[in-house]
């Protein structure tokens, strides 16, 4: 196993392919994850990480849809959906582009 942190860096930020292709920040974390947890020493740990991320903000984004029609609070909880799912992933590849171990609030662990 070698060690990668651009590689890690760049998983934690392609996470943000969401802001753009919809379920990007979802595929593409999970290809480089099942092709690279062999490979890069700690992709594993990162990589279960970001996918239990991505599947707690799916988790929650649907759970505010019927907040929305009963009290139109589900709005303010997909607000702050979208800027947890932004400001995380930036500050988790600086985290581990500066060799920290990175932590994502608020995720549920699905996968161990």
């Amino acid at each position: 196993m070698r060690e990668d942190n651009q590689m890690l860096m760049i998983t934690h930020l392609s996470q943000l392919l969401d802001l753009v292709t919809g379920i990007g920040g979802f595929i593409v974390p999970l290809i480089l994850w099942l092709t690279q947890k062999d490979k890069v020493a700690g992709m594993d740990a990162h990589g279960k990480m970001i996918l239990n991320f991505q599947i707690s903000l799916f988790i929650y984004s649907i759970l505010s849809i019927p907040l929305i029609i009963l009290f139109g609070l589900g709005i303010f909880l997909l607000i702050a959906i979208g800027i947890i799912a932004l400001i995380f992933p930036i500050l988790n590849a600086i985290k581990v582009s500066n060799g920290e171990m990175p932590s994502y609030p608020l995720s549920i662990e699905i996968i161990k």
